[in-house]
């Protein structure tokens, strides 16, 4: 028997890319109901009405709510009667919370805040919380909000544990191809528009993963955590002019045009720091980073000699594993987004 079912799951920030992901995993299953918690009504209908296109069987599982996270009376008032929560609702644009870091806070920070305070008061079960590699030696506004939500999530999660209320726990991937706002959508534009594609740094590595591997790890996580762990996915990566050529290997080759760093960009990406790396368990195709217990009583855990406070490395898209075009072209036809483009544009590759 399945753990979901006859239970009802929330996804805040459902409308977006991954909650499309998550409902094309669970639609079909049976789950009682699955609630979309969002802010955008346009996005909502265009949701709901896809889904009656596509699963008239099924879209009556779907139920929309209107609400913002930085609000903790719509979540609330959501929340009854919620099992479990995926939690993705998130400022996610690096340079656009470079310019509005505040907004990046209230969302971010604040937003999750909500949502963990609102799921022990409503005796939810579980949560996974969605976070990203830029929350690992934040440089920018964006990683540093992101790094503060892990940190809130860990202190509900605490929290939650001693009033035997919901567990709690974070995920952290690399960049998800084809979401909201990553940069292959752009290029694929750029090239249909016959421009060159503009890329910052050639040299910059990104982590790749799919959709699906995004939804595979919150499950992952979901189904193996206790409270306040921390799970990261094992992904391969590439340079940006890697994927650049293979990009334009599939959609047509119209040069590159380099525009230079952006607001807060980095030059490699970390999923796993060296002091997690420390208290780390490889789990084969994941990483369980778990959550440190000690009180704030530091003088108990003093020992004589030397202290390991940190592995030797980090874990980054520059020591990772990195694609060459030829395996960077078939990751990206693993892509939803992509097949539909090149079937949209009468492309066999």
């Amino acid at each position: 028997m399945s753990i979901f079912k006859e239970k009802t799951l929330m996804i805040t920030g459902g409308t977006g890319s991954f909650g499309n992901a998550v409902l094309k995993h669970f639609l079909q299953s049976d789950i009682k109901e699955i609630r979309i918690f969002s802010r955008d009504e346009k996005k909502q209908d265009d949701m709901r009405h896809d889904l009656q296109i596509k699963y008239p069987e099924c879209a009556n599982k779907v139920k929309f709510y209107i609400g913002d996270v930085r609000r903790y009376e719509t979540i609330r008032d959501a929340m009854s009667g919620v099992d479990y929560i995926f939690h993705a609702a998130a400022l996610k644009q690096v340079p656009s919370c470079e310019f509005f870091p505040m907004e990046a806070v209230r969302t971010n920070i604040i937003g999750t805040d909500n949502v963990l305070h609102a799921a022990i008061d409503a005796k939810v079960k579980r949560v996974v919380c969605l976070s990203t590699d830029k929350a690992a030696y934040p440089i920018n506004a964006m990683g540093i909000s992101k790094a503060m939500m892990e940190r809130v999530i860990y202190a509900n999660a605490r929290v939650a544990q001693e009033q035997n209320g919901p567990v709690i726990c974070c995920t952290r991937y690399g960049n998800v191809m084809c979401s909201r706002g990553s940069v292959i959508p752009l290029f694929i534009d750029q090239i249909k528009a016959k421009n060159p594609i503009t890329i910052t740094n050639p040299e910059m590595t990104r982590f790749l993963m799919n959709l699906d591997e995004a939804v595979n790890l919150v499950m992952f996580a979901f189904e193996h955590a206790n409270p306040g762990d921390l799970f990261i996915q094992k992904a391969d990566a590439s340079t940006i002019g890697d994927l650049a050529d293979a990009v334009q290997e599939l959609f047509g080759k119209t040069g590159t045009r380099i525009i230079g760093t952006r607001h807060g960009e980095k030059l490699y990406e970390t999923l796993m720091t060296c002091e997690e790396r420390l208290r780390s368990e490889d789990m084969g195709n994941y990483f369980r980073v778990a959550a440190d217990s000690r009180d704030l009583n530091y003088d108990k855990f003093f020992v004589q000699g030397h202290v390991k406070t940190m592995a030797d490395e980090a874990y980054t898209s520059h020591n990772t594993r990195r694609l060459d075009k030829e395996e960077i072209i078939q990751k990206l036809k693993t892509a939803d987004y992509v097949n539909e483009k090149l079937k949209e544009l009468g492309i066999n590759k």
